[in-house]
């Protein structure tokens, strides 16, 4: 069993945070701020990437997801799940591969997914995708230069938002700031869960998840598309979609303060 990094403040019903592709806990510090007034925060450093170990043998989306389901679940028997990007695409494979993969010892109420699609690759029945040769080229950056390829995609995070420099100064702090030694998160990690971008498929999970979930998008957002969220929200049962105008892929950092009040009026919901 492989325990993932954590950290947890706060106190209150517990709200699990989940990071996207290449970050780690430190992305969170500014949302957790805002929330652990009202919340037990507990944010998880996903395998391969902060100081949490990486063990091949688990590196599928169903194998990540109950990592992490296993180290919460020493931690709180109950709480809500927010995931940003491959962290939402983890968070929706964790509640809807439970029944099967995943058992659950521990209940989730909730879920929040910001910035997350149920494919990231483009197909002929799902066009709010990117170009899979996107992520091939990603990848082939990363074995040519890690620290100019992952800087580029974070800026392509910000791309187009208001307040998207102070957003990227702190993706990149957060990025090089928290880590084993300092040292960026495991190459083999970063290329695999590249190749859980390009090829996983949730779109047929999404109707077993009946969970009351809130779907936040960014208007300007280049890495997921709008309307790949949307159609996401649509797809699942009990779902609310809310778009933030003028943010791109990291809301949570560009509109903190509107995003914590969204996200602590949804959980607090009876």
């Amino acid at each position: 069993m492989s325990h993932l990094y954590t950290e947890v403040r706060g106190s209150g019903p517990t709200l699990v945070l989940l990071h996207g592709w290449g970050l780690n806990v430190r992305v969170w510090d500014g949302l957790a701020a805002a929330l652990c007034d009202r919340f037990r925060i507990i944010a998880v450093d996903l395998p391969g990437h902060g100081r949490s170990l990486w063990p091949p043998e688990r590196s599928s989306l169903a194998g990540q997801a109950a990592q992490v389901h296993e180290t919460i679940a020493e931690i709180a028997t109950e709480y809500s799940l927010l995931g940003w990007s491959l962290g939402g695409q983890i968070a929706l494979q964790l509640v809807a591969g439970a029944p099967r993969r995943i058992p659950l010892t521990s209940t989730v109420h909730r879920l929040v997914l910001i910035a997350t699609t149920p494919r990231f690759a483009t197909s002929p029945d799902w066009p709010h995708g990117a170009p899979p040769e996107r992520l091939t080229a990603l990848a082939a950056g990363l074995r040519a230069d890690y620290r100019r390829t992952v800087s580029d995609f974070l800026e392509l995070q910000v791309r187009g938002s208001a307040a998207g420099a102070e957003a990227l100064q702190q993706l990149r702090a957060s990025l090089f700031a928290h880590g084993d030694s300092g040292e960026h998160p495991l190459l083999s990690a970063l290329a695999r869960d590249l190749e859980l971008l390009r090829d996983t498929d949730l779109r047929s999970l999404l109707p077993q998840i009946t969970l009351p979930t809130l779907v936040i998008a960014g208007q300007y957002d280049r890495v997921t598309m709008p309307a790949a969220s949307n159609a996401l929200a649509d797809s699942l049962p009990n779902a609310r979609y809310v778009e933030i105008r003028r943010a791109a892929h990291a809301p949570f950092l560009s509109h903190l303060p509107q995003l914590g009040a969204l996200i602590a009026d949804f959980l607090q919901q009876p």
